[in-house]
């Protein structure tokens, strides 16, 4: 028996209509769609990871390592175990939450930071492993759930908007246009994110990482041929690869160490409320492509998939990684004909064999990467069709979690007011009994939080 004849075997290819071929092209397909998240993870999380005696672009190389790792076990796991032909890696929105809120605006060492995702990756595997998805999915108001994703994306484009400099600080607005054509970083910036727009419009398979790569190198060519200084559009110096990640591995222990509970548990609150309920939108939504759900509109042995998930999150914890989910990537290769957990191999391979190109993402300047939060932050729009805004209850409480997040530059603030707001509208209109007695809890006890937290009562 040939490697096709075993691979075709081990993952049931010919019995799901499909073919190794197929497989291959869809797995090489959903790569190249994700793979941007291998520049853009590590520059987001390196503005709050920082390691004594190491420069910012040698922690960006660490941490792209461990976005490497943590991918490939995930999918590895989805692959296997699963098999189904779904991509995971560090979630944007989640690693956006990690750096600027969580270590930057709380305060929260990043240590802990990683201590809080490992947490909710191993609560995130016993919830999975008994079975308990269904429960936990009732403790949570409805417009919530559906909001959560568009709520993030205007986050990612607010950090987007201003890592490009497009929209900078004012002293009576807070926030206005930048000076745009006058600033070369957001002259480059903009020019990307329009090339990145034109080609994800036009349905070109890895539009991201194109048009980052294509931004990246333009910002290169200019200063090689002297129209700008080193450290103007790209960085000044480029460190020597770096391919030891043990100060960034492990860290998660002493974060265990150095803990406020109270604070503790809300982001790890909210990284499992994310992740959980992102992975099962996305896995709903990505299997629609591929025809895979039953009759009732859910997906056999969904705990599987979702193991996956959670068994990428702890490793990306202990490694030095923010949360780790699947990829509505995933679809263009389901589109291509991917139906099994080949597909899904062949992603975890790209993933180890993009090892070798560590030393070039310190050379990509950050305008580049920061191009994908706000092409991603778009597409996460979307999700606001699935509100129904004629009823009070989801109006309000979607709404508050949508406009929250970025105002309050916090994933957790957004959710809380969501949360709150439901059962507050819901007993307003004389329909109490549909809450739950687990939401009336939660809605209380995310209050009681805020009253203590604003008043300066708990950090």
């Amino acid at each position: 028996m040939g490697l096709t004849d075993t691979l075709a075997a081990r993952f049931d290819v010919a019995e799901r209509g499909s073919d190794v071929r197929t497989e291959l092209v869809a797995g090489l397909t959903t790569f190249l769609a994700m793979s941007y998240i291998i520049v853009v993870n590590p520059f987001i999380l390196a503005e709050a990871i920082q390691i004594p005696g190491y420069e910012f672009f040698e922690v960006v190389q660490m941490i792209a390592i461990a976005t490497i790792v943590s991918s490939a076990a995930a999918t590895l796991v989805m692959a296997f175990y699963a098999n189904r032909p779904f991509g995971l890696a560090p979630g944007l929105g989640l690693n956006a939450f990690f750096a600027f809120t969580v270590v930057l605006t709380l305060g929260v060492p990043w240590q802990t930071a990683l201590a809080a995702v490992f947490v909710e990756g191993v609560l995130f595997m016993l919830l999975t492993a008994v079975g308990a998805r269904k429960y936990v999915i009732q403790l949570f108001p409805e417009p919530v759930k559906r909001s959560v994703g568009a709520g993030i994306g205007l986050f990612l484009l607010f950090i987007g908007f201003q890592e490009l400099q497009l929209v900078v600080n004012d002293d009576t607005t807070l926030v206005t246009l930048g000076s745009i054509f006058g600033n070369p970083w957001a002259i480059l910036g903009l020019s990307g994110l329009v090339l990145t727009f034109v080609l994800w419009a036009r349905n070109v398979t890895g539009a991201v990482i194109i048009g980052i790569l294509t931004t990246a190198v333009a910002g290169w060519g200019l200063t090689l041929a002297g129209f700008f200084d080193r450290g103007t559009i790209t960085p000044e110096t480029l460190p020597a690869a770096q391919y030891d990640i043990s100060p960034l591995a492990g860290a998660f222990v002493e974060g265990l160490t150095n803990v406020e509970p109270l604070t503790f548990v809300l982001v790890v609150f909210t990284f499992f409320f994310v992740d959980f309920f992102d992975t099962a939108g996305t896995l709903i939504g990505v299997s629609q492509f591929g025809d895979f759900l039953d009759e009732d509109g859910d997906l056999p042995e969904m705990d599987k998939p979702l193991m996956a998930d959670a068994v990428g999150t702890t490793v990306g914890a202990m490694i030095g990684t923010s949360t780790v989910t699947t990829y509505i990537e995933s679809s263009t290769g389901v589109e291509e004909g991917g139906r099994t957990g080949l597909t899904a191999l062949v992603v975890a391979l790209g993933f180890l064999a993009s090892l070798v190109l560590i030393p070039l993402v310190a050379a990509i300047p950050e305008y580049a990467s920061f191009i994908a939060l706000i092409v991603v932050g778009v597409m996460m729009l979307q999700g606001l069709t699935e509100v129904d805004w004629t009823n009070p209850a989801w109006a309000v409480s979607a709404g508050l979690t949508v406009t929250v997040m970025p105002f309050a530059y916090s994933i957790a603030d957004g959710l809380a007011a969501g949360i709150v707001a439901y059962p507050v509208v819901k007993l307003a209109v004389g329909e109490g009994s549909d809450v739950r007695l687990g939401q009336y809890a939660i809605a209380a006890l995310l209050a009681a939080y805020y009253v203590l937290q604003t008043r300066g009562v708990i950090l």
